[in-house]
């Protein structure tokens, strides 16, 4: 079985859509990421925070897996860590067959759960025109397969590091599928 490993780890202060590679992140628990720009209980996604300021924040923490670098590499892309604005790159997990719920522990005690799919933006074109369309697939039943990653909360806190395992705990059954959040 293929190690279940952090890759990289990713935050930026700033509403910018890439995020630079750092040494170690801090996940703060309710919260999200130390000093990203995304961290708070409430929503920070500058689009839905016109929507409704007072929304929960279920987008405190972004996941993608390093896999879908390869893939899009295969493509023509040159995307690596940080660059689609993701906070941790992992290898090893199928975050997108995670159902809403599972849990991520990272390092010695941060825990992150799963609470859906990033839903990819045209911020993605403006990046590298044609990879929005390169994240978006489709099923044999012709439904929308979103592969930007997955959004979760802490759970709890603690440093988390490129070269950190990480363990995956299902949550009781009936699994619930991923849907944008």
């Amino acid at each position: 079985m293929e190690k279940r490993v952090v890759v990289a780890v990713s935050s930026s202060s700033s509403h910018t859509f890439s995020k630079p590679t750092q040494d170690s992140i801090k996940l703060l628990a309710g919260l999200g990421v130390e000093g990203d720009a995304h961290l708070g209980e409430t929503v920070k996604h500058r689009s839905r925070v016109k929507q409704d300021p007072t929304q929960p924040n279920l987008r405190q923490v972004h996941l993608i897996h390093a896999e879908l670098f390869e893939e899009l590499q295969s493509k023509g892309f040159t995307v690596s860590a940080g660059q689609m604005g993701e906070n941790v790159t992992t290898s090893g997990v199928d975050l997108l067959g995670l159902p809403a719920g599972a849990r991520l522990y990272l390092g010695e005690t941060a825990v992150v759960e799963i609470t859906g799919l990033r839903n990819p933006c045209a911020q993605l074109d403006r990046f590298q025109p044609g990879l929005m369309k390169a994240v978006l697939d489709q099923d044999e039943q012709g439904n929308l397969i979103r592969k930007a990653g997955v959004m979760g909360i802490v759970l709890a806190g603690g440093e988390v590091r490129p070269g950190d395992a990480i363990r995956v705990e299902l949550p009781s059954e009936p699994y619930r599928p991923l849907e944008r959040v």
